[in-house]
Protein backbone atom coordinates (compact mmCIF):
# COMPACT_ATOMS: atom_id res chain seq x y z
CA UNK A 1 0.00 0.00 0.00
CA UNK A 2 1.67 3.49 -0.98
CA UNK A 3 1.74 5.94 1.44
CA UNK A 4 0.22 9.30 -0.23
CA UNK A 5 1.08 12.74 1.22
CA UNK A 6 -1.01 15.50 0.12
CA UNK A 7 -0.33 19.17 0.45
CA UNK A 8 -2.61 20.96 2.04
CA UNK A 9 -3.54 24.59 0.71
CA UNK A 10 -6.66 25.50 2.24
CA UNK A 11 -6.62 25.88 6.51
CA UNK A 12 -8.67 23.07 8.43
CA UNK A 13 -10.55 24.71 11.57
CA UNK A 14 -12.26 22.41 13.77
CA UNK A 15 -15.98 22.85 14.68
CA UNK A 16 -17.78 20.55 16.74
CA UNK A 17 -14.93 18.02 16.98
CA UNK A 18 -14.79 17.64 13.27
CA UNK A 19 -12.30 19.28 10.81
CA UNK A 20 -13.62 21.10 7.85
CA UNK A 21 -12.27 23.71 5.24
CA UNK A 22 -12.35 27.74 6.21
CA UNK A 23 -11.10 30.83 4.86
CA UNK A 24 -7.56 32.09 5.99
CA UNK A 25 -9.16 35.03 7.52
CA UNK A 26 -11.24 32.77 9.52
CA UNK A 27 -8.48 30.52 10.34
CA UNK A 28 -6.19 33.80 11.50
CA UNK A 29 -8.93 34.72 13.40
CA UNK A 30 -9.37 31.88 15.38
CA UNK A 31 -5.82 31.61 15.71
CA UNK A 32 -5.35 35.01 17.29
CA UNK A 33 -8.30 34.16 19.69
CA UNK A 34 -6.76 31.41 21.28
CA UNK A 35 -3.32 33.09 21.64
CA UNK A 36 -5.92 36.24 22.88
CA UNK A 37 -7.50 33.28 25.38
CA UNK A 38 -4.39 32.47 26.94
CA UNK A 39 -3.03 35.73 27.52
CA UNK A 40 -5.98 37.18 28.99
CA UNK A 41 -6.23 33.97 31.34
CA UNK A 42 -2.62 34.50 32.31
CA UNK A 43 -0.36 31.76 30.73
CA UNK A 44 3.00 31.37 31.05
CA UNK A 45 4.39 31.64 27.55
CA UNK A 46 7.72 31.38 26.07
CA UNK A 47 9.11 30.65 22.58
CA UNK A 48 11.49 28.01 21.63
CA UNK A 49 13.24 28.33 18.06
CA UNK A 50 15.77 26.64 16.47
CA UNK A 51 19.89 27.36 16.60
CA UNK A 52 20.19 25.91 12.77
CA UNK A 53 17.23 28.95 11.59
CA UNK A 54 18.62 31.97 10.26
CA UNK A 55 19.19 34.75 12.38
CA UNK A 56 16.29 36.73 10.43
CA UNK A 57 14.10 33.68 11.43
CA UNK A 58 15.16 34.00 15.09
CA UNK A 59 15.23 37.62 14.97
CA UNK A 60 11.34 37.28 13.85
CA UNK A 61 10.61 35.04 16.47
CA UNK A 62 12.45 36.72 19.29
CA UNK A 63 10.46 39.62 18.09
CA UNK A 64 6.95 37.72 17.40
CA UNK A 65 7.83 36.70 21.06
CA UNK A 66 8.55 40.00 22.67
CA UNK A 67 5.86 41.88 21.20
CA UNK A 68 2.69 39.79 20.77
CA UNK A 69 2.90 37.69 23.36
CA UNK A 70 4.78 40.30 25.55
CA UNK A 71 7.27 37.70 26.89
CA UNK A 72 11.16 37.87 27.32
CA UNK A 73 11.18 34.01 27.39
CA UNK A 74 12.70 33.01 24.14
CA UNK A 75 15.50 30.07 23.65
CA UNK A 76 17.27 29.14 20.46
CA UNK A 77 18.75 26.32 21.78
CA UNK A 78 22.44 27.67 20.33
CA UNK A 79 23.93 24.87 22.40
CA UNK A 80 24.05 22.36 19.79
Amino acid sequence: MALIRARLTTPLVREDGQLREASWDEALDRAAAGFRRALDDGALTGVFSCSKATNELNFATQKFARVALGTNNVDSCNRT
